[in-house]
């Protein structure tokens, strides 16, 4: 049986840009309810992302949805039927889009189509004439649900401005008629959860700084307070709501004095709110992040993220499959997920590995047979990838760092190498896995670090916590430590590296210069803060997209407070210390970025021209936080590219080679 899909045609013997960093040809797939039918995203022939569905029984395939002027976005199984979905528009970028991605239904073989909710682009041609249509602000709730029948929970977001809400009111909607009921919560309600049979039955609020969990009883629909915690410090007695089981049991993210400082999974009393002191799952020396897996009511496993994504499988007999997939792809990562409710042999297989971008198969347990359905990156040549490794080095404080290498194939010591610094800063960097922009720079022949400095998240609470109010201190020590690490192990030439990062990794890379200029020749900065107070502050030109409740509660104590700590942030702003950078830059922005508003890079663009000469600026009009377009990221890769080659890859070394025979 072969359930592929068609994809393009093989790239040339050296990996040209455009193939790591074009949008996938292959996406998302998942199986329906019984498993029965395999729905994805691929790229049609106009260039468009369509949806298109697999009769994994019959091998037939069909496109089910596909438009001129826009891609479709997120889907889901509403049942084995039908599906929800709504679009973006992937050939314009932020500065054009409008208001919201629209909401659609249609049948697995393409009909019965409707539109559910506007979005009031003027971009997109088409829909929008249709009466009573819900609002711009519908979207898709990241949750399954039923998956029973024709109707669906949808969220309603009440917008104030970018970044900021009031409530997230629930729709139960009707897919074919359109009628919609809201569903009655606690207050300003900003998250729910649906229980194992698909009826909502958390919701949380905000009150202050901190989260309150709502639990509906069943008997009589009434809402009854269970439990608080603090939104943005985490730590002991934060929670996350993750799942609930068959039996009404209610999973949450967390951390006991039992889980040496990481988050694992527990379970939470609804009666008292108390969190079980013995956690179902908990990862040695990583925080919990994935989801709980189910099939026919049962718990089956948890899908995980340690360095890399994983399954721990409670089901012996999903074990024992596990285990004849894995001898049937030896060389990567199989990540298997069976249909909630099960009436076919067929599972769902990811393969990946640190070469190797993702691709699909589909398992029959029966037959023991593995079929691909599709690549995300099918020209990507795993021979010509590099080796990533997590390690670990000793900060100058003794704190125990994780960092990421990626090595060009084929080279191990002595190489040019770029710092690429992740952005947040509080949120967990890179896991293990191909990724587009460390192994397009390996394939060039450099060596990447991405150190996980103190702030990140992911490695346990005291590492997060040690990185509050770190900025330009403690946090950048960590990344100037791990490079003299990498030039002690023999795997950097300590005259050959440059740093780099966007946004939060931006500040990062500038500050690096400021703070550690024998460390590094060059810098790149993409969307990066310059200015400290400009976040708090903005700019009457501009706006942030920053939450009023993270500018509140979450700022000031994880970044800082403008006025206690003023001469704090004089000192760790690279726009202030400007004139104490004179390696050569790489600057851009983009014109329609609400999280970084471009006056950062135009600020600092001017006070290091003043007297650095060796400053590129690029600036991507039409662009948001990053960029959304495969021509802009092609073409600042590969500038990227060119300056890096000019200052410390083969045109700075053949340079250097010259001047020493002269």
């Amino acid at each position: 049986m072969s359930v592929a899909l068609p994809c393009h045609a093989a790239g040339a013997t050296r990996i040209p840009a455009a193939d790591f960093f074009n949008n996938p040809d292959f996406s998302g797939a998942k199986l329906s309810p019984s498993g029965r039918y395999l729905a994805a995203k691929r790229v049609a022939q106009n260039g468009r992302e369509q949806l298109a569905v697999v009769d994994l029984v019959n091998t037939t395939a069909a496109s089910v949805a596909i438009f001129k002027d826009a891609d479709v976005g997120n889907f889901a199984w509403i049942s084995d039927e039908r599906l929800l979905f709504d679009t973006t528009d992937k050939q314009i970028g932020q500065r054009e889009l409008r208001y919201g991605p629209g909401l659609y239904a249609v049948n697995r073989d393409g009909q019965s189509f409707r539109q559910l909710a506007r979005h009031n682009n003027p971009f997109f041609r088409f829909g929008d004439d249709v009466k009573d249509l819900l609002p711009w602000h519908t979207f898709m709730l990241d949750q399954d649900g039923a998956q029973d029948s024709e109707q669906v929970y949808v969220e309603n977001i009440n917008v104030n401005a970018p970044g900021d809400y009031d409530h997230v009111e629930l729709l139960k909607l009707n897919t074919r008629t359109l009628r919609h009921t809201t569903v009655e919560g606690p207050g300003d309600t900003r998250g729910w959860l649906l229980d194992a049979q698909g009826e909502p039955r958390i919701a949380l609020t905000i009150e202050g700084n901190q989260q309150v969990l709502h639990y509906r009883e069943p008997k009589d629909g009434k809402w009854r307070k269970v439990a608080s915690a603090d939104i943005f410090k985490g730590g002991q007695g934060y929670y996350e709501p993750l799942a609930f089981g068959s039996d009404g049991t209610l999973y949450v993210r967390t951390s006991t004095s039992e889980d040496k400082g990481v988050a694992a999974v527990h379970t939470m009393n609804l009666e008292t709110g108390v969190i079980s002191q013995k956690p179902l799952v908990r990862l040695d020396g990583y925080d919990f992040k994935g989801k709980l897996i189910f099939s026919q009511g049962k718990l089956l496993g948890v899908r995980f993220v340690a360095d890399g994504e994983g399954t721990q499988w409670f089901d012996a007999g999903m074990q024992a499959i596990q285990q004849e997939i894995d001898a049937k792809l030896p060389r990567t990562a199989n990540v298997v997920t069976p249909p909630v409710r099960a009436e076919t042999p067929y599972l769902l297989v990811e393969a990946y590995s640190d070469r190797q971008p993702r691709a699909y198969f589909i398992y029959d347990k029966d037959k023991k047979t593995l079929n691909l359905a599709g690549h995300s990156h099918p020209n990507i040549k795993p021979s010509q990838m590099g080796a990533q490794d997590l390690q670990y080095y000793a900060a100058r404080d003794g704190m125990r760092i994780p960092v990421w290498l990626t090595k060009p194939a084929g080279a191990d010591k002595n190489l040019p190498m770029v710092v690429l610094v992740h952005g947040g800063p509080y949120a967990r960097g890179s896991q293990w896995g191909w990724h587009p922009e460390s192994q397009f720079l390996a394939s060039r022949g450099y060596a990447v670090l991405e150190p996980e400095f103190r702030g990140s998240e992911g490695y346990g609470y005291q590492h997060f916590r040690a990185g509050w109010k770190q900025w330009g201190l403690k946090m950048q020590d960590d990344i100037a430590d791990g490079v003299k690490w990498a030039i002690a192990q023999g795997i950097a030439d300590p005259k050959r590296i440059c740093i780099a990062g966007a946004s939060y990794g931006g500040y990062a890379a500038m500050m690096g210069l400021v703070n550690d200029p024998g460390l590094f020749q060059c810098g790149v900065n993409w969307v990066g803060v310059t200015d400290i107070n400009l976040m708090f502050t903005g700019h009457w030109r501009f706006t942030s997209d920053f939450s009023p409740l993270w500018k509140k509660y979450g700022m000031p104590e994880l970044v800082g407070d403008p006025v206690t700590d003023a001469e704090q942030f004089k000192a760790t702003s690279p726009l202030q210390q400007a004139a104490r950078i004179s390696q050569p830059l790489l600057l851009a922005y983009g014109g329609a970025d609400m999280r970084v508003p471009i006056i950062h890079g135009t600020k600092f663009r001017d006070a290091v021209s003043a007297a650095n000469k060796q400053v590129e600026w690029i600036e991507y009009s039409e662009e948001g936080h990053g960029w959304a377009l495969p021509k802009n990221r092609i073409d600042f890769w590969t500038r990227v590219e060119k300056f890096l080659d000019k200052h410390i890859g083969g045109a700075a070394a053949s340079s250097a080679t010259t001047t020493q025979s002269q």
